[in-house]
């Protein structure tokens, strides 16, 4: 069955997606069938497994990995990465585009298991735009795992002014919910937007206002990333967010901008004619897991 969503927090109508449902929490691992490890590491082009990258994971703060949310695929490429990293017994959080900041005591009493997974979803459902049963495995996994889930995300309605109107549009009130940001978007990251969304073409106020919400996204979420490594110095996080906020001049340069010193590694899956093995570069990423 195919359901048609709203692409969430202020995305344009072209990049909105069909969400396919794909199997409930809970459901058999033994019944999927198993996903490919194939990972190119973008260096040196070599093809590996995660076992084979495991060590380098292990080494950084934050491991960013992509998806387009309405594939199953990345999800379970998502988990394989936390599963990894929480087997080498690092202390391992997941941080979440999918959840607001201001949801972060639901998340913490789903992790506790307090908190019945229907009503659980309801909060689910009130953040996010995609079928719960695409991330249950990842949350199932977390709560099973004592794992921390961070919501990372701001208000959407905000994501939407701005890229219907502009970052000057926001009232003091408005700028004062948002985490310190600045929204100044120059014509590299113009041209990143273009690239992953694959926006070509795409110009005049509208498409800056577009830039502007994806800049003040990327942002608001490398702060709350940066918030909670402050305060939990020990802690790994594992960033799971859109290809279009995972990659390098995303979040990672938000991050990089604010805390020079931050290790991290960035994981992409590769997307059909845009993201592939011939085009990648590590002004990408890291790591692109092959189809």
């Amino acid at each position: 069955m195919m359901r048609k969503f709203v692409a969430p927090a202020g995305l344009s109508t072209a990049i909105c997606l069909l969400a396919l449902v794909a199997c409930g929490y809970g459901a058999d691992p033994s019944q999927q069938e198993p996903l490919a490890e194939r990972i190119l590491r973008i260096s040196d082009h070599k093809v590996l497994g995660l076992s084979d990258i495991l060590e380098d994971l292990k080494a950084v703060r934050l491991v960013f990995v992509g998806e387009l949310h309405n594939e199953p695929r990345h999800h379970q490429a998502q988990l394989a990465v936390i599963k990894a990293l929480h087997e080498t017994r690092i202390p391992t959080a997941v941080g979440l585009e999918m959840f607001q900041k201001t949801s972060q005591p639901i998340l913490d009493q789903w992790v506790a298991g307090t908190l019945a997974e229907k009503d659980f979803q309801k909060i689910y459902y009130r953040d996010w735009g995609f079928p719960w049963p695409l991330y249950s495995d990842i949350f199932g996994y977390a709560r099973r795992n004592n794992i921390p889930m961070i919501g990372l995300n701001i208000a959407s309605e905000i994501t939407k002014q701005v890229a219907r109107l502009g970052f000057a549009s926001l009232s003091k009130e408005q700028i004062g919910r948002l985490p310190e940001v600045a929204c100044r978007v120059d014509p590299a990251y113009m041209a990143f937007i273009r690239r992953s969304f694959g926006m070509h073409g795409h110009e005049g106020k509208q498409f800056v206002h577009f830039c502007e919400a994806q800049l003040v996204w990327d942002t608001a979420m490398a702060v709350n990333v940066l918030d909670f490594l402050d305060n939990h110095p020990r802690h790994l996080m594992v960033v799971l967010a859109g290809n279009g906020h995972a990659w390098r001049h995303g979040i990672p340069e938000q991050v990089a901008r604010r805390r020079s010193g931050t290790s991290y590694r960035i994981i992409l899956p590769a997307i059909p004619e845009r993201l592939d093995d011939r085009t990648v570069t590590l002004e990408d990423a890291d790591y692109l897991w092959l189809p």
